[in-house]
């Protein structure tokens, strides 16, 4: 596979994965793990996401997998990510 997008300026962007598709996520004091339909596991700090890190436990289990394992939506805390930003390593400080 090629990659030779890039813009006038001349900046390339960071590879943007589209084929990592969540199948379950779950929570731990500290972290949010996300298990892929690929068979790995994603592990991303709560401490990047500041309405997670806020939820109660069970508002956190109320995670809704969207898009055939795209994004990731919780209704109650109208909070959404998308996978392709969590394995690009978007989180609070970058946004």
């Amino acid at each position: 596979m090629s990659i030779s997008a890039s813009n006038k300026t001349g900046f390339q962007p960071a590879f943007t994965p589209t084929t990592a598709l969540a199948k379950s996520v779950r929570f731990d004091d500290q972290m949010m793990h996300v298990d892929l339909t690929d068979g790995r596991v994603l592990g991303v700090p709560l401490a990047w996401f500041p309405i997670l890190r806020s939820a109660t436990p069970e508002q956190r289990e109320k995670c809704e997998i969207g898009g055939g394992g795209i994004g990731l939506h919780w209704p109650d805390l109208d909070e959404d990510l998308s996978i392709a930003g969590l394995m690009a390593g978007v989180d609070m400080q970058s946004a």
